[in-house]
């Protein structure tokens, strides 16, 4: 590129400026090429290469490798962990620890008598009860209990009974049956 030198007020020499497209001047069109395995390519910046340490300080990265000296993130192995609290008694440890959840605990889902007394069907189970919104899911543990009364012989399938529930329904000439054996020790 030749340039062209441009007295000024000092003697300075410039380039030659170069023309400038206008916004509405087009970009001559490209040749349009389909996407394909043969030329996809890792955006810029996806691939780091892997940080070399202790190879020196002419290595880039120092004498010591970027640790800094001494102290306790310029060692090997764990420096700090979540909840650590510079050397003093962490919060975790502070608050007192109260109380025991059970794991085997079962929690059911309540359905009174004179609730499914509602039901006109002569078989009652989970899927029924959801259907008339007495409970929330099938799938979870149902438990009938014995307020209020059932006049007529029905079916009853649940997971566990009160006893009063399951007395009341035997009195009624129906049928309380358990759905989960395991749980038939509630009856």
């Amino acid at each position: 590129m030749q340039k062209k030198q441009i007295q000024g007020n000092k003697g300075s020499t410039r380039a030659k400026p170069r023309k400038v497209r206008k916004a509405s001047e087009k970009k001559p069109a490209a040749a349009k090429e389909w996407l394909g395995v043969h030329n996809l390519v890792a955006p810029a910046g996806s691939h780091k290469k892997k940080k070399l340490l202790g190879r020196g300080s002419g290595s880039g990265h120092g004498k010591t490798s970027t640790r800094g000296s001494k102290g306790q993130t310029s060692r090997a192995g764990r420096d700090f962990y979540p909840g650590f609290e510079g050397g003093q008694t962490p919060l975790i440890r502070r608050i007192p620890k109260r109380g025991f959840t059970s794991r085997s605990r079962k929690i059911f889902q309540p359905v009174n008598l004179k609730d499914l007394g509602r039901i006109k069907e002569s078989l009652i189970n989970p899927q029924a009860m959801e259907d008339k919104g007495l409970v929330s899911g099938k799938n979870k543990l149902i438990k009938i209990l014995g307020e209020g009364e059932i006049k007529r012989p029905v079916t009853i399938q649940a997971h566990a009974f009160s006893r009063k529930a399951a007395q009341a329904i035997r009195d009624a000439g129906g049928k309380a049956e358990v759905i989960n054996r395991s749980l038939e020790k509630s009856v």
